[in-house]
């Protein structure tokens, strides 16, 4: 008699989806930084195809699209870029580029008339709209340009 209740309590959760949905620790993915290109090639002139050349990415593994809209990305010194009404897909990748530019679904511009990753060391970090921490990327070498996150 107790395993017909069972039963029957799994097959009625079951129909009513609650089996179907996974807890936040048990989702998949997440939206984190992906990688930081800090030093663009050639000379640190401000030209704006330089100054574009130096981005951060954020990559989002989950199963749906997120809204980053107020979301923030920071360097040690605080310079931030905010994202206005901003949805990254699932599975996509946009570039934060610190120069000018028309924002697409791939890539977003800061408009920056001067770079912001420093080419020895410096540390990227994500927020939430409401302040949350994310993730963060650190890197501390002039060996390579780039750092995967």
């Amino acid at each position: 008699m107790l395993r017909a209740r069972t039963l029957a309590a799994v097959t009625a959760a079951a129909a009513s989806g609650v089996l179907l949905l996974p807890s936040p620790a048990q989702a998949a993915g997440s939206v984190h930084l992906y990688k930081i290109y800090y030093d663009s090639p050639g000379s640190d002139r401000g030209a704006n195809t330089s100054l574009n050349a130096e981005y951060v990415q954020i990559r989002n593994t989950t199963g749906a699209a997120v809204n980053l809209r107020g979301w923030t990305v920071r360097d040690a010194a605080n310079h931030k870029y905010t994202f206005g009404n901003f949805t990254l897909g699932k599975g996509k990748i946009v570039t934060v580029r610190t120069g000018r530019g028309t924002n697409s679904s791939t890539n977003v511009y800061q408009n920056r008339g001067w770079y912001v990753w420093n080419n020895d060391k410096d540390t990227a970090t994500l927020r939430k709209a409401n302040g949350t921490w994310v993730d963060s990327c650190s890197y501390n070498s002039t060996r390579v340009d780039y750092k995967w996150c």
